[in-house]
């Protein structure tokens, strides 16, 4: 058996250090390729004229991500008649102000939003191991709680709370609520970031006559889908998964960061149901996980997964 001279191993050597720099480039390069995405959910009553929701999650931001703000800031003139924001907005303390500036043209139009765990603590150095984790809070090396008490590690989430309020978006931090855009009702419940085990799915309650009851949460964990269901929530719009960050063409996300299945990491689905690509029904919900506009300052690398806004398109249900 003949093995591999010295010189061929030094270029296979070679070529593997070429291959794993250009493919760190890449992820570089493709956390900052911010894109619009776009789909049809067939949830509204026959005859309704079309609604179009912007869902944004996940941003992250950093005060020095101008090109995020900007592309935020444009996501205004697609026109959508409702935002809705799944959490997770700040990656640092100084991060409130450019994250308003982003938000500025949205707050204008009617929205809604619940937070993430990078809304109320500040992101920390950990190893990229994590992100390879079915859940990666088992690998966690403080508790909310112990980061809670270190006032370093807190964000203003107060501060973003009433600016969106204030602004007139619906706060669904374990609550509910309702946006009525022309003849659409929607009627909406959230829970808070079931990552840092805060949700607190409100009380059953009937959806009133000509309504469509939408579910907001940050993270898709499957008890808050099971909760959302059995409320009648016809639509549920979460964040967090970053749409697996790190993927692999033809494969697809590695982990979801939640119990949620690896094919349902990002896009439009139905839950639950043998397939992702089941059709929301009777039995069934329609679940729509955005990939985030961001990452960790601390791991600002995506592959196969452009970071992304979604324009939702709410049309009427066939039949």
């Amino acid at each position: 058996m003949t093995r591999p001279s010295g010189p061929r191993l030094l270029q296979a050597g070679a070529a593997l250090v070429a291959a794993g720099a250009a493919g760190a480039l890449w992820a570089t390069a493709e956390a900052r390729a911010y894109t619009v995405r776009e789909a049809r959910v067939p949830v509204l009553p026959a005859g309704s004229s079309p609604l179009r929701i912007l869902h944004i999650s996940d941003l992250h931001l950093t005060p020095s991500q101008r090109d995020k703000v900007a592309f935020v800031r444009d996501l205004a003139t697609l026109r959508p008649d409702v935002v809705v924001d799944t959490g997770d907005n700040m990656a640092h303390r100084d991060s409130l102000a450019p994250l308003l500036d982003a938000l500025e043209p949205l707050l204008t139009i009617p929205g809604a939003f619940v937070m993430g765990s990078n809304d109320y603590f500040a992101p920390m150095a950990k190893s990229w191991t994590r992100y390879l984790r079915k859940d990666p809070r088992d690998a966690d090396r403080t508790t909310p709680a112990e980061r809670e008490a270190e006032p370093s590690n807190l964000l203003p989430a107060r501060e973003l709370a009433w600016a969106m309020t204030n602004a007139g978006w619906k706060d669904l931090t374990n609550r509910r609520d309702a946006v009525v855009v022309g003849d659409h009702h929607l009627d909406l419940v959230g829970v808070d970031d079931p990552h840092l085990d805060r949700d607190e799915m409100p009380g059953l309650a009937p959806i009133p006559r000509g309504a469509l009851r939408i579910g907001v949460a940050h993270a898709p964990y499957l008890r808050v889908l099971d909760r959302m269901k059995v409320d009648g929530a016809a639509l549920v719009l979460a964040g967090h998964t970053h749409g697996g960050q790190l993927c692999l063409p033809g494969y697809g996300a590695l982990v979801t960061n939640c119990d949620l299945d690896r094919g349902r990491a990002k896009g439009l689905h139905g839950w639950p149901g043998a397939r992702p690509d089941e059709a929301g029904g009777e039995d069934s919900l329609w679940l729509h996980v955005s990939a985030g506009l961001g990452t960790s300052p601390f791991a600002p690398v995506r592959f196969a997964c452009r970071p992304e806004a979604t324009l939702l398109e709410l049309v009427a249900a066939p039949g």
